[in-house]
């Protein structure tokens, strides 16, 4: 089996609802997503897949939907407000953890058709989580 990994760095910030710690109050991060590819045979250039094409679709979807955007659960009582203001947000139908956003990260990387099979979200330099599908 072949593996290959790309790293894609953007910022965004969100607020965790019910929660008791410091992350009920809007805060932000400098995420970085490392989105991992396996094939068991290389394609014809000797490739699991093109860095440049996982970062030109996947990363320009990030750039496009979460860079510099408020990541908010659709029940968050602050998105009125935000809204109002014009504020960037993304609003997602869970709380959004950094489980959640790497969750939502490996979900559109696999509606591309390409084969991901794990996707970490560094929140911070120390902290991370991963999510490798259900297969």
């Amino acid at each position: 089996m072949y593996r290959v990994t790309r790293e894609l760095l953007f910022c965004y910030g969100h607020r965790l609802l019910d929660y008791e710690g410091k992350c009920r109050h809007l805060h932000g991060h400098n995420g970085r997503a490392v989105i991992t590819l396996a094939a068991a045979e290389l394609d014809r250039l000797g490739m699991v897949l093109d860095f440049s094409r996982l970062k030109r679709v996947v990363g320009q979807w990030i750039d496009e939907t979460i860079d510099h955007k408020m990541l908010l659960h659709e029940n968050d009582p602050m998105l009125p407000f935000l809204r109002q203001q014009g504020e960037p947000v993304f609003i997602m139908k869970v709380n959004p953890t950094a489980a959640n956003i790497a969750r939502l990260i490996y979900d559109y990387t696999a509606a591309q058709g390409f084969p991901v099979v794990e996707v970490q979200l560094w929140e911070t330099e120390n902290c991370c989580a991963t999510y490798q599908g259900a297969g």
